[in-house]
């Protein structure tokens, strides 16, 4: 884990209007049209590279829920969820961005999904 990136990510965080605190992220979303999920893998350099931590943060921006973790192959796996034109901006992020020291070779997409409603109110990296 990349302590100082982590210290950078918290105050860089973006801050919730006032009228949206305590109501959380999914509360947020709840008027924005249909939601979409979508399942990922990142292939290339993204271990070792704090990816997990940009990707949380780039989430959070872009306003989507669900999960980022490193995989024993030395890929990084996740879900994200979220309005359709949300979901398609942290897809193209995970395909060309990443973190500034990671290469991304691919990344693989599946389960695209048209859902009812949010399965997590947040972005968080898993273990």
């Amino acid at each position: 884990m990349c302590l100082l990136s982590r210290a950078v990510a918290a105050v860089a965080a973006p801050r919730i209007p006032l009228r949206l605190r305590g109501r959380g992220l999914a509360a947020a979303m709840s008027t924005a049209g249909p939601l979409k999920s979508v399942d990922y893998e990142v292939f290339g350099r993204v271990q070792g590279v704090c990816f997990r931590m940009y990707t949380e943060g780039e989430a959070k921006k872009i306003g989507v829920v669900g999960w980022v973790k490193n995989t024993s192959k030395g890929t990084v796996t996740g879900q994200v969820q979220g309005p359709e034109d949300k979901v398609n901006s942290m897809k193209s992020w995970l395909s060309k961005v990443g973190s500034p020291s990671s290469r991304i070779d691919r990344t693989d997409f599946s389960n695209e999904k048209t859902i009812s409603k949010l399965e997590y109110s947040n972005f968080s990296i898993r273990y």
